[in-house]
């Protein structure tokens, strides 16, 4: 036998009793009955949407909700918002989830090759340090301002914003288990140290990366929806919610729900893979066991 694991007797026992937390915390149920709600909003958009989000209609102008056929109302440019709405949770999830898997991906694989490799430890470890001394939304601002404005740099500035804390995370990780027995044991039937990073140390260290991942996502929505607030994200006619609420700043007294209706949805997004993040964190803590 090349690697060492956990059993999967123990595998499963552990599995069943954090999913008995999960379906017991009151916290869990709610974030993942928002996630999901707006995973399908955003899934289901072009279904769900009563006009094309792009469409200019000026005999509609700042139509205010409950409009017949306008369930959100309209913008300055008679664009319906609920369809707007609709389809900037596309962009939203797809900006958050793509630079969280892009952080995740460099960040976990610095932080294996710092953790278990002495030599390049000191390295990996001073340029992470460089980056994480910057502020993150600043980092980000500076990151998209370097390579121009748009959605694609709004994910890579993001991912950068997300690099070092996966990287230290998982430095930590890898400590604390390379002298593990089963590190061990592993290195003496005669595996490769790629295997052993890969089958015997990531495995038993995912807990803090899927925690630290799901709050992650929650911060790159609201970072994403920042940039594009600032100017520096999707630029109009594109609905993301960032853009709308930027755009809709000159009527906050006429048409208020403008900026409101998009400002929700933000907050509802990120309440929700927070509560997902929290109630992770409580159910995969090893001294809750």
């Amino acid at each position: 036998m090349s690697t060492v694991s956990l059993r999967p007797s123990t595998s499963a026992r552990r599995g069943s009793k954090v999913l008995g937390r999960l379906r017991r915390s009151p916290h869990f149920m709610v974030g993942a009955t928002l996630a999901v709600l707006v995973t399908l909003a955003a899934l289901l958009a072009p279904l769900l949407s009563p006009a094309d989000p792009y469409y200019q209609d000026y005999a509609a102008v700042l139509k205010a909700p409950g409009t017949p056929g306008h369930l959100l109302g309209t913008d300055a440019f008679g664009r319906d918002q609920l369809s707007r709405m609709l389809f900037g949770a596309r962009i939203s999830l797809t900006v958050g989830i793509t630079s969280v898997l892009l952080g995740l991906l460099v960040g976990v694989s610095l932080g294996l090759l710092a953790g278990y490799f002495r030599r390049l430890d000191r390295p990996i470890m001073m340029v992470n340090d460089v980056l994480i001394a910057f502020p993150g939304i600043l980092l980000a601002i500076s990151i998209v301002a370097a390579l121009g404005t748009s959605l694609i740099n709004v994910i890579v500035a993001v991912a950068v914003f997300s690099v070092p804390t996966f990287a230290r995370i998982t430095r930590g990780a890898v400590l604390a288990v390379r002298e593990a027995d089963y590190v061990s044991s592993a290195l003496a039937v005669g595996a490769g140290h790629g295997r052993i990073l890969g089958r015997t140390i990531l495995p038993n260290i995912l807990s803090p990366l899927i925690v630290y991942a799901s709050l992650r996502l929650a911060t790159s929505i609201l970072t994403a929806a920042t940039l594009s607030f600032l100017g520096l994200g999707a630029q109009p006619p594109s609905p993301e919610w960032g853009a709308m609420i930027n755009q809709a700043r000159t009527y906050l007294y006429s048409a208020p729900y403008l900026s409101i209706e998009p400002g929700v949805a933000i907050f509802v997004t990120v309440l929700a893979f927070n509560l997902l993040g929290d109630s992770l964190r409580d159910a995969l803590d090893p001294r809750s066991q």
